[in-house]
Order: structure tokens, then C-alpha cells, then sequence
């Protein structure tokens, strides 16, 4: 086709975003939608699985910190990427989802068209911020541009716009796209509570800062919460979406070992704690057993977390925002206790460690970690490696990415997958071998684009999590042993060297495959165990 179409008119509104990679698959009625994409800059990255897609998508954005923008064609490849958009959207990941559908003929009946659905927009509803749907050529750059300019205001997360193909094919008079702007907004917290929240801390003995997600997202926030906890003096826990919001090796860092007593003691004993980007839900609270006894001051972008979990003076503010409305507010105090407090912490984490039999999971964590370059994002299924790597895992310069915010399977490979395409840089994932399978197919993707990966699947056999958790609570486990591939030779068949390791050598493998280009696959045969069940035991 030479005349421009509604497809063309869509990547020259991405490209005048700043978009410059997608995330898809083909699909009938998104064929115009993919032969504009021939015709433009934008960097296509076809994955084989639509949720895999999806969690590209995420991962890209985790990566980058620009909204990964994923193309899906209607029904069953629209569906097929729900899963994954459950996790960027319980993360507050920005992902644009740009779906096609029936002609505009078609939407709304049931004409027996192909992939056609009764209402595509609700299925996605659940998992987005906002659902669209532009019906013709004209009205497809402010959506878009709206829906881009939504998904990176917080709290963060995916937006979703159809476009019918009919609209995506038919030519347009609508003059060519070439400049957008888009204003993300940041919420400021009410000064009313800053004052309050000021009040609270300024009487404080023993303060404490509850660090999510929502500060490393908030522009600015990691710098903003440093600031704010050596003015407070005050240690910092983070929770595993916060997990580098500040240094570990910072001595007001107590790190994010957030499912172990000692921790969860800490956070109860506070007379003032902050919490700040997170929902303080299931893994934070030490699953529900967390009880504050102190005055509990709760800061989030996303006003429906505050207070869901506990009574507290709410702020419904950006993490970066309040932080730095608080910080000249309090008074300043040496930060001595509050290192010591940190240090404690984590020494009476690593005792307790020490007293279980647990040397082979100890020493995988400090192997990997010694291995792994400091500055590499690191992408973690939810898999039993991937929960030590929770509480255990060092960011140190690097980034830490994992799918705990839902807890679908399947997320670490396709993630670490895309941010290594787009940054250009290796990238480390780590699965189980249920996991694994969930992902195996991006092999091929992998191998296309000749991605440096470095793939660590973790075979024991099953659904190690489960087997444990049936175990201990049933004696017994059902449906967690698998049949499964040979993880190393079916990576070769794809062209893909890989290695079988063992865990006095897994360590030097992965260090090695960070000297090559292009991907590896690295397969460790073990049966990992979690520490010991670690929240706070029956008060008398």
C-alpha cells in the first residue's frame, strides 16, 4: 500500500513519544499495524508467546525506565498476555498495550469473525490502568499520547488502546504525526500531613523507614529516601520491590530480609515507622503476621493501598515527592543508633541462618553474587533461588527485578530476555525448572537476536516451592513433580551453548559467560531448601 494508513499513523505517534523498541507477535488483524512498523525506526522484537511478550514489555521498562510498548493482535493473542500484565500492573510497571480488533463491522456482535470477542476492552480491565479505543485514523495520537502520558504518572502501570483493522489499514488524510509532548504527574503530598507526619517523627525515639517499590520508580525517590533516613537517623528496611532503593552498604541499610522475625521485630518495635511505596501486603508483612504497635505513617502514589493493611496517618503522595517535603521538616539527629540498630539486624539475621543446615542455598547466593558483574540487572522467576535472592540478593550497583508482584511464573528468562536487547548489556535471569518451561520457547527469540543472556535454571525436578509448602503443611506433596526437558541439550539445538553445572562450579560458569557474547544457558541440577518458616512465633 503507498497511501499513509491509521498503522502509520500509530508508529509516527510512538516514534514522536521516544519509542524506540516494540514488543509482539503478528496476528491477522494487526497486519497493518506490522507493516508500518516496516516503514519506520521502531525496533520490532517478535518473542513466540504473547505473555512473553508482555513480560518483554515489563522488563524493557524495568530496565530502561521508558514504557515498554508491546503490539497484540485480538482474542486469543490479546488474552494470552493478560497473565503478564497482572504483574507489571501490580509492580506499577508503565506498559503501553496497543491491541488491534475486528472491524469496526464486527465489534459488538457475533458475526463468527475470527479471534472476535464480545467486549476484548473488559478482559483487559482488571490488569490496566485504562482501557481505549480509537475508531478512526484521527483520534489515534491523543490517545495514545494520553495513554502513554497515564501509565508513567503514578502510580505507574499499563494502559491499553484498540484499533480496529479496519482502522489500521484504511488510508488517512490525517497529516503526518511529528511532535508530542506528555506530562506525567507526580502527586505532592498535602501540607497539612506533612506537618503532621513532621510532629510524629520529631518525637520519635525510635523511627524507622519501610522502603517499596514506589520509591525506586518515583523520579528521584532512592536519592529522596537516602536524604530523608540520614536526617531521621533512622534504619531503612527494604521491601523486595525496594531492594536497592538504598545501598546496602549504607549504615542505615538493615537490607530486605523482610520475611525473617528479627526484621518483622523491628518494624513492630518502631515507636514512629514510615512506610513508603508499598502496600506492606503478603511478603512485606511477613505473610499477615506483621503487627505495629507504634504510630505507623503510610505514603503511596496509589491511594487505595493506604491503610489497607493497618490504621495510620495515610499520604497520598509520590514517594519522591513526600520525602522531600519531610526532610527539611524533621530535625536533624546523629545517625549513630540508627546504624548500629541496622547492623544488629542484620547480624541477627545471619545468625539464625547459621544455626539451620543451610550451607549449599548460602553459598549459591554468595557465589552468584560474586560472580555476577555488580552493574548487571538481575530478573528472578519465583522459583526457590529466586525467594533466597528476596531476602539474600546485593543489587549493589545493578538493578533487582522479580514477578513477586504477582506471582505468576514465567517472568525472569523474557524480561532479562528484552532489557538485554535494549540496553545493549548482559543481562542475568534465574528459573526453576517449572518456571523454565513456561519461557522455553524464547530460546528461538533469544538465538534471533543473538541477545547476551545469561540463562541459570535451577532443575529439581518439580515445583520446588510447592513440594515444600504441601509438605510441611499436608505431609505429603501432590502434582509438583515434572517431566522435563534436557535443559542444556535442548538450548544447543537451538544454537545456544550451554553448560550442566554442579554447585561447586556453578559460580565460575556464570562469572564465564559474562566474557562471551550472545546467550548461554546454564543448567544446575539441585534440590534448594528455604530457611527455616521464619515469621514471628504465637505470643504467650
Amino acid at each position: 500500500m503507498s497511501a499513509r494508513n491509521g498503522g502509520d499513523v500509530v508508529v509516527e505517534t510512538l516514534t514522536a513519544l521516544g519509542v524506540s523498541h516494540v514488543f509482539g507477535i503478528p496476528g491477522q488483524n494487526a497486519l497493518g499495524l506490522f507493516d508500518a512498523v516496516r516503514r519506520s525506526k521502531l525496533t520490532f522484537i517478535s518473542s513466540r508467546v504473547e505473555n512473553n511478550s508482555a513480560f518483554g514489555a515489563d522488563g524493557y521498562s524495568r530496565a530502561t525506565g521508558d514504557v515498554g510498548v508491546l503490539f497484540l493482535s485480538t482474542g486469543p493473542g490479546a488474552l494470552t498476555a493478560l497473565g503478564a500484565l497482572q504483574e507489571a500492573h501490580a509492580t506499577g510497571v508503565p506498559v503501553l498495550v496497543i491491541a488491534s480488533q475486528v472491524p469496526r463491522a464486527g465489534m459488538g456482535l457475533r458475526r463468527g469473525m475470527l479471534h472476535q470477542l464480545d467486549d476484548q476492552k473488559a478482559s483487559a480491565a482488571n490488569v490496566t490502568k485504562s482501557t481505549a479505543v480509537a475508531r478512526d485514523a484521527a483520534a489515534i495520537p491523543s490517545l495514545i499520547a494520553d495513554a502513554y502520558e497515564l501509565a508513567l504518572s503514578a502510580p505507574a502501570g499499563p494502559v491499553w488502546v484498540e484499533i480496529p483493522q479496519d482502522v489500521l489499514t484504511e488510508p488517512t488524510s490525517v497529516p503526518p504525526v511529528s511532535t508530542l509532548t506528555v506530562h506525567p504527574t507526580y502527586r505532592s503530598p498535602r501540607p497539612e500531613l506533612v506537618d503532621a507526619a513532621a510532629d510524629l517523627l520529631n518525637g520519635a525515639q525510635r523511627p524507622v523507614i519501610l522502603a517499596g517499590g514506589g520509591v525506586r520508580r518515583s523520579p528521584g525517590g532512592p536519592a529522596a529516601l537516602v536524604e530523608f533516613a540520614e536526617a531521621l537517623g533512622a534504619p531503612v528496611v527494604s521491601t523486595v520491590g525496594g531492594k536497592g532503593a538504598i545501598a546496602f552498604d549504607h549504615p542505615l541499610s538493615a537490607a530486605s530480609w523482610i520475611e525473617d522475625r528479627h526484621t518483622t521485630a523491628l518494624l513492630e518495635d518502631a515507636d514512629v515507622l514510615v512506610a513508603v511505596g508499598t502496600a506492606m501486603g503478603e511478603v512485606t508483612s511477613n505473610y499477615f503476621t506483621f503487627a505495629p504497635r507504634g504510630q505507623l505513617i503510610h505514603i503511596d502514589a496509589e491511594a487505595r493501598v493506604l491503610q489497607a493493611n493497618h490504621p495510620a496517618l495515610a499520604m497520598h503522595a509520590d514517594a519522591a515527592q513526600a520525602l522531600n517535603a519531610l526532610t527539611p521538616r524533621v530535625h536533624p539527629r546523629d545517625d549513630a543508633e540508627g546504624a548500629r540498630t541496622a547492623a544488629a539486624l542484620r547480624k541477627a539475621v545471619q545468625d539464625r541462618l547459621s544455626a539451620q543446615d543451610l550451607g549449599t542455598e548460602q553459598k549459591l547466593m554468595r557465589d552468584l553474587r560474586t560472580a555476577v558483574p555488580a552493574s548487571t540487572h538481575t530478573f528472578w522467576d519465583m522459583t526457590i533461588a529466586g525467594y533466597w535472592a528476596w531476602s539474600a540478593w546485593d543489587p549493589q550497583q545493578g538493578e533487582f527485578h522479580s514477578a513477586q508482584g504477582a506471582g505468576g511464573l514465567g517472568f525472569a528468562f523474557p524480561a532479562a530476555l528484552a532489557a538485554a536487547i535494549a540496553t545493549g548489556r548482559r543481562t542475568f535471569a534465574v528459573s526453576g525448572d517449572g518456571g523454565a518451561m513456561y519461557s522455553i520457547a524464547e530460546l528461538a527469540t533469544a538465538r534471533q537476536h543473538d541477545a547476551d543472556i545469561t540463562w541459570l535454571v535451577v532443575d529439581d525436578g518439580g515445583y520446588g516451592i510447592l513440594r515444600e509448602y504441601m509438605t510441611a503443611e499436608f505431609g505429603a506433596a501432590t502434582a509438583t513433580e515434572l517431566a522435563r526437558p534436557d535443559f542444556a541439550r535442548l538450548a544447543e539445538s537451538f544454537g545456544i551453548p550451554a553448560h550442566t553445572a554442579t554447585i561447586d562450579d556453578v559460580g565460575d560458569l556464570v562469572a564465564a559467560s559474562f566474557e562471551h557474547d550472545g546467550p548461554t544457558v546454564i543448567v544446575l541440577p539441585a534440590v534448594l531448601q528455604m530457611f527455616a518458616p521464619t515469621h514471628l512465633p504465637p505470643k504467650e
